[in-house]
């Protein structure tokens, strides 16, 4: 059952290019038990192992940080500040230290593209800090950490080059401007594994979910703080509510996309930095945010804050239908703001593209394959909009580029 079915559901898209059924032997790991179950179709998939690690590693990422978000405002030096003026937490270190150390250990082989380096935490004297919080809430060790041990998962890269390469991405929080508001802003712990160019599966956790009471939802849900959603290709999208230590096993249920397939009528999202009358379909139609008041040359703009991850939530989980976000040349379009997202929808039948209508090219930074660069912007849809919103954009053609 859709968690946000509304008004009607769509069926998952045919195309599936990848088998679901047979366990991958490509990947060089090692085995080790993981706590996380799994949603029933992804049981057998290619690539079970590496989604039951990377629950398990959001799991942990995000009880981390629910635990330093707990202490953040009666410690002062736990809130910092990177050179580029975005806050950042030692939850956000922490995060990717603990979620690089967990897949280091089954998946030693598979580099890390993600967002930290732990160059800020060495100038600032707080690797110790970060020790501390990784060391609780990591897998058993055979040995305490050290601090070698965590900046050198926090630093841990790969080696690219023109070929398609195999890798996870990681966003340790997106959303670290609604983490250190301690508002009901949501942030969002982003993995996703990307094998030969194509990302076959994703994991979102999200702590401070909230629960769509309006919405058809089994009743014993009602009451899990946050939520953890994961995609496989060709196995669809899946959530459960965020599972603690005393109640660690939670079912999944199916996530999908909204059915609805009028532009005017749908439920948008855009980025906390751009304005709607900023983007293409503004000369179309006006927007507002009153959901009681949605007049009839205008949309419906959802106020979801903060960071690109929680949009893509939105749209799997249906509660949106649109996330669109324009391009900009004072800004880089990062990797880990995306990857996990567009599995995500796309399996939960929705679609992700640039303004023209191509898929996102995660190779464009051949060297480090952090940067995407999608001619225009990129536009997250339920699918059943993405068309005509596409023919939009294409009729003010020149803010495609």
């Amino acid at each position: 059952m859709n968690l946000f079915q509304n008004p009607t559901t769509k069926l998952l898209q045919s195309h599936r290019r990848f088998t679901v059924c047979s366990p991958s032997p490509s990947l060089s790991r090692r085995r080790f038990s993981v706590r996380s179950s799994l949603p029933s179709l992804a049981q057998n998939a290619k690539y079970n192992a590496e989604l039951g690690a990377a629950v398990d590693a959001v799991e942990r990422a995000c009880r981390l940080c629910v635990d330093v978000k707990r202490s953040l405002f009666t410690s002062d030096g736990r809130i910092l500040e990177k050179n580029d003026q975005t806050p950042v937490t030692i939850a956000d270190f922490g995060a990717q230290a603990l979620i690089s150390l967990e897949l280091g250990k089954l998946f030693p082989s598979i580099p890390l593209v993600a967002e930290e380096d732990s160059a800020f935490l060495r100038s600032n004297n707080l690797v110790d800090s970060v020790v501390n919080v990784v060391t609780d809430k990591a897998s058993s060790q055979d040995k305490a950490l050290t601090q070698a041990d965590v900046t050198e998962a926090i630093d841990r890269r790969g080696e690219f080059g023109p070929k398609p390469a195999t890798y996870w991405v990681l966003d340790p929080i997106d959303g670290t401007r609604g983490f250190v508001k301690g508002s009901e802003a949501l942030y969002v712990v982003g993995l996703a594994l990307v094998v030969e160019g194509q990302i076959v599966l994703g994991v979102m956790g999200c702590p401070n979910w909230k629960v769509d009471k309006s919405a058809s939802k089994p009743h014993e849900y009602e009451n899990e703080p946050g939520i953890i959603m994961a995609a496989h290709v060709g196995c669809g999208t899946w959530a459960k509510g965020l599972p603690d230590l005393q109640n660690p096993e939670v079912n999944w249920y199916r996530c999908l996309v909204d059915g609805y397939t009028l532009v005017h009528k749908g439920r948008y999202c855009i980025s906390e930095s751009q304005t709607w009358d900023s983007l293409p379909l503004s000369s179309s139609f006006g927007s507002t945010t009153d959901v009681d008041n949605v007049g009839d040359e205008e949309v419906l703009l959802l106020p979801t804050c903060c960071g690109s991850l929680c949009k893509y939530l939105m749209v799997a989980s249906g509660r949106a239908s649109v996330f669109i976000q324009r391009a900009r040349v004072d800004r880089v379009i990062k990797v880990w703001d995306h990857a996990v997202g567009v599995i995500c929808v796309q399996e939960a039948g929705g679609k992700v593209t640039d303004w023209n209508g191509d898929r996102l090219d995660l190779a464009a930074d051949e060297v480090e394959r952090k940067a995407l660069f999608p001619p225009g912007g990129i536009l997250v849809s339920n699918s059943g909009l993405h068309q005509e919103i596409l023919e939009i954009i294409a009729s003010k053609s020149s803010v495609i580029s």
